[in-house]
């Protein structure tokens, strides 16, 4: 299979493409969905002993969702690192002292072009109040969650089990 044509269908807050697939004889037609690059980071509080969180409505979902930190990577000047360390102060006010990657991956590459880089982020002193930037009209609630309590969690994003799943199998080492 190979792209032979990629045409903008709609051009909102995201983009939306219509796609022409060459397969062998065949001309697919297929629409894909292109939000950008994200970052996601799993983050700890060494000092506190606490993973910290953000819950926040979620149009998808029609609710509001327990996640890790997360945000757009669209400026190609800026690390994904860094970009994962702005994001990290922005929602939930830290400065970061250590982050490192855990995995990148497209979480639904069928029609749907989102890659999301994954991180671990330790933390230990607050910049600033965090709950996002009002120009993105974020409404975040900070939570923090114990490391005994983190396997319980009731969750339902993807990029935030992995990360916890991941999390766990770190302490099994």
């Amino acid at each position: 299979m190979k792209i032979i044509n990629k045409e903008i269908a709609y051009d909102g807050h995201f983009k939306l493409y219509k796609v022409k697939l060459q397969d062998d004889d065949n001309v697919l037609e297929r629409e894909l969905f292109d939000t950008g690059e994200a970052v996601a980071a799993l983050v700890f509080d060494t000092a506190r002993n606490q993973y910290i969180f953000v819950k926040q409505y979620r149009m998808a979902a029609n609710d509001k969702m327990l996640e890790i930190v997360a945000g757009m990577h669209d400026n190609p000047n800026e690390s994904l690192e860094a970009a994962a360390c702005r994001e990290i102060e922005e929602e939930i006010g830290y400065a970061v002292d250590t982050i490192i990657p855990i995995a990148t991956y497209y979480s639904s590459p069928g029609a749907f072009a989102e890659k999301i880089s994954l991180f671990y982020a330790e933390v230990s002193h607050k910049k600033s109040e965090g709950g996002g930037l009002a120009e993105e009209h974020e409404n975040i609630e900070i939570v923090e969650v114990a490391p005994p309590d983190l396997s319980t969690l009731p969750l339902n994003d993807g990029k935030t089990l992995i990360a916890v799943q991941w999390a766990l199998l770190q302490k099994q080492k």
